[in-house]
Formats: structure tokens, sequence, C-alpha cells
């Protein structure tokens, strides 16, 4: 197990203060980026990316390159030996061998984790299946930062895929740790914010409620988060068809909002998001991608140049049962351990967070 770096698997490893003072330093990135132009020469970062990424992989790849360091890694995994059948372990093992950072996308739940046990430097989570996406969170923790002026006393609409968005899932943890959030979440009942993620909000008291109109809630937003219903999460052609252009956001709702509003999107975009809108002051989601490479410039500083204190990677106690979830890395990679930590009557896998029943 890999137990002297620090790795971001999931924001919620790291106290607040530490996400703060990455975001306060992608502010200072942002304002003055020549001061940082050769703070990483002679480092490598290795890009694994085992599902396809437009904006993820460039801005990281771009930030390092403003840092003054290099890349190595694939954007395609058939290219790679993976394609001939090699696991999980042996592929991160190898390349953080030749790399001292390490960022990883996945289509598997719990992915960076499992690289992370045996990683030889450290392991940046870049996106793992419909679970959490701790980078795309810090973006847009800098986005209301840089556009809000502030982290606390929001009300939050998150609307769209709740169930498989993982930019979601890490947003909804995050700023459930800031006083007085508020969230409301609007999608279908297929669609819903999964309950291990409304556990989270529980435990932190924040409010929320669950509605399906969003011009019925428009207008009491601080902010909305909209995003792609995403057709790789959806078992059949039909489930997504049923679910799609659902929820679209045009400047006939816009009408209804606040004038201090501010649209964000992970992106990609579909049909969620009318074009008329991108001429809306009120639409950050460009900027909000912009973004991205300040913040992510900041957290690969601050991982390169960090102490010997690692985030937890197994905390709770191996089990002989199994996850629950299909989609968890545990079920695709055997070699790993089945490790469940105890949160309330519920026992809860450490890689993919989704509640198990101890038989």
């Amino acid at each position: 197990m890999s137990l002297n770096f620090i790795n971001l698997i999931d924001l919620n490893d790291y106290p607040v203060s530490f996400w703060n003072e990455i975001v306060e330093l992608g502010h200072k990135i942002k304002n003055n980026p020549f001061d940082y132009a050769e703070k990483c020469k002679g480092k490598i970062m290795a890009t694994l990316f085992y599902e396809p990424s437009t904006r993820t992989q460039m801005s990281f790849q771009t930030a390092m390159l403003r840092l003054g360091g290099s890349l190595i890694g694939f954007d395609n995994p058939s290219t790679s030996s993976v394609s001939k059948g090699e696991n999980l372990k042996d592929t991160t093992k190898v390349v953080s061998s030749y790399a001292d950072i390490l960022v990883m996308r996945h289509p598997v739940a719990g992915a960076a984790k499992a690289a992370a046990l045996t990683a030889d430097c450290p392991v940046i989570n870049a996106g793992d299946g419909g679970h959490l996406h701790p980078t795309q969170t810090l973006t847009d923790l800098l986005t209301l930062r840089e556009e809000k002026g502030r982290l606390d006393n929001l009300t939050i609409g998150l609307c769209g895929d709740l169930k498989n968005g993982r930019t979601v899932h890490s947003l909804c943890k995050a700023l459930s740790c800031y006083k007085n959030n508020k969230f409301v979440l609007i999608s279908t009942d297929f669609l819903r914010l999964p309950s291990y993620i409304k556990d989270v909000l529980d435990a932190h008291g924040a409010e929320y409620k669950e509605v399906e109109s969003l011009e019925d809630v428009i207008g009491e937003l601080d902010m909305l988060y909209m995003t792609r219903i995403q057709r790789e999460r959806f078992a059949s052609p039909e489930e997504y068809e049923a679910q799609k252009n659902i929820y679209v956001l045009d400047n006939h709702k816009m009408f209804g909002a606040k004038n201090d509003l501010i649209v964000m999107h992970p992106l990609p975009r579909v049909d969620e998001i009318a074009i008329e809108v991108d001429d809306d002051p009120r639409a950050m989601y460009f900027k909000q991608a912009k973004y991205g490479v300040y913040v992510r410039m900041a957290l690969i500083l601050t991982i390169l140049e960090g102490n010997d204190t690692p985030a937890p990677l197994l905390f709770g106690k191996e089990k002989k049962i199994c996850c629950p979830n299909p989609k968890c890395i545990t079920n695709s990679e055997n070699y790993l351990p089945k490790s469940f930590v105890g949160v309330g009557d519920n026992l809860i896998c450490e890689f993919c967070d989704e509640r198990a029943l101890d038989n």
C-alpha cells in the first residue's frame, strides 16, 4: 500500500481547510500565471484515461505544461496493454514508476482508490464511473469563489442526471460542508440522487428538497448546476430515450431566475442548455472550464510539494461479502480487498460508497 504520498481520491478524505488552500492558490495562479511557469520543471505527469474525456484530460495536460512539466500516458486503453488483458494494478504500478504524479479517469467506481493502493507516485482521481469527480468539484469551488464571492449561504440547484452524475455527487459532498448551503435536487424519480449522497447531506445537517420541475424553483437559486443525461451510464437505449430532453434550460426559463444567478455545467453539453443561453451573462460554464486549468495547476503543485501525510485509503474491515454494486472495481479486479466501514446500521463499501448488507 502506498503510504508516502498525498493522493486525491475523494475530497472528503481531507478537511475543508485543505480544499480552501487549493482554491485560494488557484485564485493566485489565475491572477499571476507566469509566477508559476517553471514550478514543475523536470517533473512528469502520467494521464491514464480509460474512457473519453476532453476538458478534464486537456485541462490537466495544459496545467502541467503551464507549470513547465512533461506528459506521458494514454487516452484510449485499446492502444495500451490493457487491450491484452493487463489488470489495473499492473498498469498503474508500472506507469507510476515512470512518473511523479498519476491522473486517472476510469469507467468503474473505486478504480482510482484501487490504483492508489499500490502506485509508486501520488494518484489523482479524474473521475471513476458514476461515483466521484473531485477535481471537477475543485473547479466548481473556484468558479463559485470567483463569480459569487463565497462558498456558503447559497441555494444550489442541481438538475438532470443526479443518479449517475459523479460531478453532482462530489459537489454535494463538498458544498454540504459549508455553512447554510441549501440544495434543490431537480430530477425525475428514475434519476434521483443516490441514498449514500443523501446520507452525507443528512450527516452535515444540510437542507435539501427533491422536485421534478425546474421552472417551479429556478427563481430560488443562487447557482444552477445543469448536467447531461449520460447515455453511457444507462443499462439500455430504451432507458436513456425515456429520460433524455426532459430538462432543457432556455431563455424562457432564465427569465424567471435571479439577476445574479450563475449557471454552471461540467460539460460536455448535449441538449440540456439551449445555445441561446450562451449569450446570457449568467452563463458561466465556458469560464468554469477555464478555471479548471488554474485549480488543477494548484492541485498538482500542492500534491508534488506536499508532506508525507497521506489521505487514508483503507480504514474499515475486510468482509467475506461482495459489494452489491456491479459497477464497483472490487467486482472486476478480484485481488482487491472487500473492505467496508460501518456507518450507523449500514456497511459502506470503501471503494464505491455503496451500502451493503452484512450477511
